[in-house]
């Protein structure tokens, strides 16, 4: 039990220092001694210095999560091309529009991951999130059908997030 707690104690967050410890290894494009050394270092120093910012760590559904992450890297790509198309092309093609996504949850960590994805999405951008009124705000460059874009961003992204952070619809944190 001393043995864990020692572990407890050098690695707050074995998930920061992993990615700590990765980053400093692939941005010096080394794995020599003294390279392998600072990586154990900043692993176990930078996420102590972080530890009363990093107040809880969420239990995540990773294979989930890694699969949203390539539909969503994916969409960004297509999207790309499409608005590529759709700004170099005839602007008759355009038809913008305004619509609210509603709200699942009240889990506000799902619904800024949920705004932050419709955003980073080429011809999309949420406006803001009113929890309130339970929705999202959202703002296509051209949309012809609001609902099918509605229920795309629910299916595609709502549902893998709500599944990630393992919550209940009409939950909140």
């Amino acid at each position: 039990m001393a043995k864990l707690a020692w572990i407890d104690r050098c690695f707050p967050h074995p998930f920061v220092s992993v990615v700590v410890a990765g980053s400093w290894l692939i941005l010096s494009h080394s794995l020599d001694a003294s390279d392998l050394l600072l990586a154990a270092l900043q692993a176990i120093i930078i996420p102590k210095l972080l530890q009363n910012f990093i107040t809880r760590t969420p239990n995540i559904d990773w294979k989930t999560a890694t699969h949203l992450f390539f539909v969503v890297l994916r969409d960004v790509v297509v999207s790309n091309f499409v608005v590529a198309k759709l700004v170099l092309g005839s602007t008759d093609k355009l038809e913008p529009k305004w619509f609210r996504v509603p709200l699942n949850t009240q889990h506000e960590q799902v619904n800024s991951l949920l705004a932050m994805i419709i955003t980073t999405t080429p011809g999309t951008v949420s406006a803001g999130i009113d929890q309130e009124r339970g929705d999202i705000l959202v703002h296509a460059l051209s949309c012809g059908d609001p609902q099918a874009e509605i229920d795309q961003i629910k299916q595609r992204y709502e549902a893998p997030l709500l599944k990630i952070f393992n919550v209940k619809q009409g939950e909140s944190i």
